[in-house]
């Protein structure tokens, strides 16, 4: 990966925020809570939250239903509801799944508003099942279900005094400030003061197409859960990656690429690759992290990836300028190659290039030559924190490159920009020099990835893109390569 050149000329700025502002908190009359235990048939919800700050990215709240009762519950008669307060009558949310052990493309999200607002709730988000989500034996649970909303206009979000929301909860535990419903009856949980959990919604206003129910177009696919158990695992090569260890750049003078710091390891029921970059304020000290594939075989079609970006370090003072990324990459055969060809996602967390701040970049190459240098590039942008973790899309075809982040478009590139040989996938975390932290004491990043998706010759959208990885999962996949070289 190069140092791409931000030249005005070909500046576009996206003014897209990914945190979220929703008012959170617990003081409301409420009607008694419906006891944990039911009859026959019943339900109850578990929550847990994976974004605790008062403000965040985006609401995190997941969760798992648990047939409490004593016969087969059939999953499309079960709905439940989370309740929030909004930043404002006029504001509009969307709905995403990240995952989910039943299968994104089984659960569907809408948004509705309250009879009776109060404090710590005006809106609500509803959430239903289709004939694919099964059913569930009595003691059974849906396992994981990881959503998230976001506002529709990016805006910054606070959730510290939303109803339903906890940021002690980071484990699944029985949740009653959540309610559920089997059929016409409610049967857990306590809405806030006055209201009922009525079956029918009152929308807000326009909410986001349904997930699909299948994964899009079929097409040669390399699908990654990285279920692996170190940086030595036969495995990972067998699977066609190479945790790097020669020298050289991108990033500071005489650091090293560390395969020991790329590590994996279990979180919310998946598996997790982290690529930790440390350093002590000099080139020997600085230990970089990359993985890539060995074969440079993806050309046109979608490319996608869970990132968990950081802003802070894990230990240590904050403040170098890092490189976060996940991108597609060939050789550069002679300065100015017009058949070079890059496409970058890469966060910045503490500014670089000349930015005093964090950042995002989208970059796609034309070709570029080193000494003296000289870029052809085009590049999106937006200056906010991306701390925590996004779904990145990168759609490649004959027309243009696309990139989305979260389900939003984010940058749309033009056809000059189009590769003419194919590349290969890589994830790697660097420095772009020690000047940002110009002091010598002990510090380190970490960068996490989730899953890695191509599919070959096809454009998807990000909601096919959830349902074919939650498609994986619910099989039990954890790794496919069916994609031809060359």
């Amino acid at each position: 990966m190069r140092t791409p050149t931000r030249t005005r000329a070909h500046k576009r700025r996206t003014a897209v925020a990914l945190a979220i502002a929703l008012a959170a908190g617990l003081g409301s009359a409420a009607l008694t809570a419906l006891p944990a235990t039911a009859a026959a048939d019943s339900v109850k919800v578990q929550y847990r939250t994976s974004a605790t700050g008062a403000t965040a990215d985006q609401a995190e709240p997941w969760f798992k239903v648990v047939n409490n009762g004593s016969s087969t519950v059939a999953l499309n008669q079960v709905t439940f509801r989370y309740y929030f307060k909004a930043d404002g009558p006029n504001t509009q949310y969307r709905y995403a799944c990240s995952w989910a052990v039943k299968g994104c493309a089984n659960i569907t999200g809408t948004f509705g508003t309250l009879a009776t607002p109060t404090a710590t709730a005006d809106r609500y988000l509803e959430v239903t099942f289709t004939g694919g989500a099964g059913s569930l034996a009595p003691g059974a649970d849906t396992g994981d279900m990881q959503l998230r909303f976001y506002r529709a206009d990016w805006q910054t979000l606070n959730q510290s005094d939303d109803y339903s929301f906890s940021a002690s909860r980071t484990a699944y535990g029985d949740w009653d400030k959540v309610t559920a419903r089997l059929g016409p009856n409610t049967v857990w949980g306590t809405a806030p003061g006055g209201n009922t959990p009525d079956p029918t919604p009152t929308p807000t206003g326009p909410t986001p197409s349904p997930t699909p129910t299948d994964p899009g177009p079929s097409g040669a696919t390399l699908f990654d859960d990285f279920t692996y158990t170190s940086s030595t695992d036969p495995a990972i090569a067998a699977h066609g990656w190479s945790v790097r260890s020669n020298s050289g750049g991108p990033g500071v003078p005489n650091a090293t690429w560390a395969p020991e710091n790329v590590t994996f390891a279990a979180e919310a029921g998946n598996s997790i690759m982290n690529l930790e970059t440390s350093t002590a304020g000099t080139g020997e000290s600085t230990k970089q992290t990359e993985v890539l594939t060995k074969a440079s075989k993806f050309k046109n079609g979608t490319y996608a990836a869970r990132v968990k970006f950081s802003d802070a370090p894990k230990y240590g003072p904050d403040g170098d300028h890092l490189v976060q990324t996940f991108f597609t990459i060939n050789d550069l055969k002679a300065p100015m190659a017009d058949d070079y060809a890059e496409y970058d996602f890469e966060y910045l967390p503490n500014g670089g290039w000349g930015e005093p701040a964090n950042i995002l970049y989208t970059t796609s190459w034309e070709t570029y030559r080193p000494d003296p240098w000289e870029a052809v590039n085009q590049h999106s942008e937006s200056r906010i924190s991306y701390a925590g973790w996004h779904d990145l899309v990168l759609t490649i075809d004959n027309n243009a490159i696309t990139y989305y982040v979260d389900g939003q478009v984010f940058g749309t590139h033009d056809a000059k920009y189009l590769p003419e040989r194919p590349m290969s996938i890589n994830f790697n975390q660097w420095l772009i020099d020690l000047n940002g932290q110009p002091g010598s004491t002990p510090r380190a990043y970490d960068q996490k990835v989730d899953y890695v998706l191509h599919v070959k010759d096809q454009v998807l959208t990000p909601a096919q893109v959830a349902a074919k990885v939650g498609g994986y999962r619910t099989a039990g996949t954890a790794f496919v390569d069916n994609v031809p070289n060359g």
